[in-house]
C-alpha cells in the first residue's frame, strides 16, 4: 500500500465511507483497508441523522414525542392515549388468537379471540342449556 493510498483512505474513511467502498474505489482489497484502518484507528464518521426525521407526534393527540435512539419507535404519548386510540381503531388491531370453538348448546361453530374459555355462542344458549329453557321462562 503506497503513501498516497493511505491518505486517501484515511480521507475516505473520515467520511463515512464503508470498507468495501473505499476497496473498490482505491483498488486494494478490502481486507487490506481494514487492516489499515484497525491499525491506524481511522474511525468513519457517523452519519448525522436529520432532526426533522426523527420527530414523532403521538398518533391520538400529535403531542411530541421524544424518541430513544436503538429503541423501538414509540407512537403514543401516554397509556391514556394508546388505549383511547386503539379503541377507536379496532379494525387495526392484528388478532392472530382467533380459534374456533363448538356451542356445548346448539353445536354451531363460532369464533373466540384469545384464551377465552367460552362454551356457548350466545347468552340465550347458556341459559337454555344450564336451565333447560328459554331466557322468559
Amino acid at each position: 500500500m503506497t503513501n498516497e493510498q493511505r491518505m486517501i483512505v484515511s480521507a475516505l474513511r473520515a467520511q463515512g465511507m464503508g470498507y468495501g467502498a473505499i476497496a473498490r474505489k482505491v483498488g486494494i482489497s478490502e481486507n487490506t483497508v481494514k487492516s489499515f484502518c484497525r491499525r491506524n484507528a481511522q474511525k468513519a464518521e457517523a452519519p448525522q441523522q436529520d432532526t426533522k426525521s426523527r420527530v414523532h407526534h403521538c398518533l391520538c393527540c400529535g403531542a411530541p414525542i421524544a424518541q430513544h435512539v436503538g429503541r423501538k419507535e414509540k407512537k403514543f404519548c401516554s397509556d391514556k392515549c394508546r388505549n383511547k386510540w386503539w379503541n377507536a381503531h379496532l379494525d387495526q388491531v392484528d388478532r392472530r388468537a382467533i380459534r374456533g370453538v363448538t356451542c356445548a348448546n346448539c353445536g354451531r361453530t363460532f369464533s373466540v379471540y384469545g384464551r377465552a374459555e367460552r362454551k356457548y355462542c350466545s347468552h340465550a344458549c347458556y341459559i337454555q342449556h344450564r336451565f333447560g329453557g328459554g331466557a322468559d321462562e
